[in-house]
């Protein structure tokens, strides 16, 4: 089975190490410049979208900002998945709060905005404080304002007006401000039969917008209200593939944050904790096998390396330690690759954590040497 994946990051990367013990071949094409590489050694293997399509059997894709052309060829040729619909509202808040609505799943109150007067319209419906996203192109944090006081409204106009006039079709999606206890995520995969497999819950710490570390958890009334989301999320779209839900905590109450339809930064963990990992399920749903098992096998946390190349080589004597590198030239704050750790038991995990902690930088892994303080 050949594979195509449209982008050639570090997620591209990680399916192609899942895709081989399954002899599913991967090829990688750079949206960016129309190359078709292989996704381990970056070597240029052809040229062209066109080739690229001829040559697979199954396109998807590993992140949501495709340009929509790109988009609409691959759907052509019948052989996207999971959808190019699922990929849009993925890469446009607007139309992810459509499909959330759609889908009938909570999620915070919002507005659209792409005048100065839809700003005064938004602040009126949603209230203050809230949250401003660009509707394009946000993410770890870029493209996001938070009005907290009516006297900030003109200076944080003028920079979401920048934006807006920055590039065709954009906007600023105004949410209301979620006053969450903490932040978790649901990884599953819907295959082409209809069946769905989830994963455990992973509660997530942000470090200025961006995941720091990842850990998986049992809470059995959360994961059920999870579980039920992403369902009515994933067969709304009769989605095929890996999707993962971002959830506020809400005194128990979870409401959804965002949603990505791709393997996910919070599913990395599986890699070790799980039976089979997101990237090989993500392989398998788009193929036609199977699902694999996504039952927990040992307590596992993610720790993101961000924009460091490398670690004391002590880690790689330390039990229950994996490192994943991404074989990016570094740079700050780049997602460089990240460790995941692992235990028998929950208690042995945070030892181990804590272990970890007192080896790396302090400030380079902030989330980390919290967690240990």
């Amino acid at each position: 089975m050949r594979v195509l994946v449209l982008g050639s990051g570090q997620l591209a990367r990680m399916m192609s190490l899942a895709g081989a013990p399954l002899n599913i071949e991967l090829s990688a094409y750079d949206v960016t410049n129309g190359n078709i590489v292989h996704p381990l050694t970056q070597t240029v293997l052809g040229s062209g979208l066109d080739n690229a399509i001829a040559n697979a059997d199954v396109i998807t894709a590993e992140f949501e900002h495709i340009p929509h052309p790109i988009l609409d060829i691959c759907e052509q040729s019948g052989k996207f998945l999971p959808t190019t619909e699922a990929i849009k509202a993925g890469g446009d808040r607007r139309l992810e709060k459509a499909l959330l609505d759609n889908a009938g799943v909570r999620n915070a109150k919002y507005a659209v905005i792409n005048s100065r007067e839809d700003f005064d319209v938004a602040i009126e419906h949603v209230g203050i404080p809230m949250v401003l996203k660009s509707a394009l192109g946000g993410y770890d944090g870029k493209g996001q304002w938070r009005l907290k006081d009516l006297a900030d409204v003109e200076n944080i106009w003028a920079q979401m007006a920048d934006c807006i006039a920055s590039s065709d079709n954009q906007a600023i999606v105004a949410e209301e401000f979620v006053p969450f206890q903490r932040e978790v995520s649901l990884v599953g995969a819907r295959g082409r039969d209809g069946s769905i497999a989830v994963y455990p819950l992973a509660e997530n710490v942000h470090t200025e917008g961006v995941l720091s570390l990842s850990t998986a958890i049992a809470d059995q009334e959360l994961q059920a209200q999870a579980q039920q989301m992403f369902t009515s999320v994933a067969e709304s779209l009769n989605y095929v593939g890996v999707l993962a839900l971002e959830f506020f905590d809400l005194n128990g109450q979870l409401v959804v944050n965002e949603i990505a339809p791709r393997v996910h930064n919070s599913g990395h963990w599986t890699q070790q904790g799980a039976e089979t990992c997101q990237f090989e399920n993500h392989l398998r749903a788009v193929c036609n096998l199977p699902l694999g098992s996504t039952q927990l096998i040992r307590e596992t946390a993610m720790i993101n390396i961000l924009g460091e190349d490398t670690l004391p080589n002590e880690l790689l004597a330390m039990d229950g330690v994996h490192i994943h590198w991404y074989g990016k030239e570094k740079r700050t704050g780049r997602k460089m690759g990240h460790i995941n750790v692992c235990s028998d038991y929950s208690g042995e995990l945070q030892r181990r954590l804590s272990a970890l902690a007192d080896v790396l930088d302090k400030t380079a892994f902030p989330a980390l040497a919290k967690f240990a303080r």
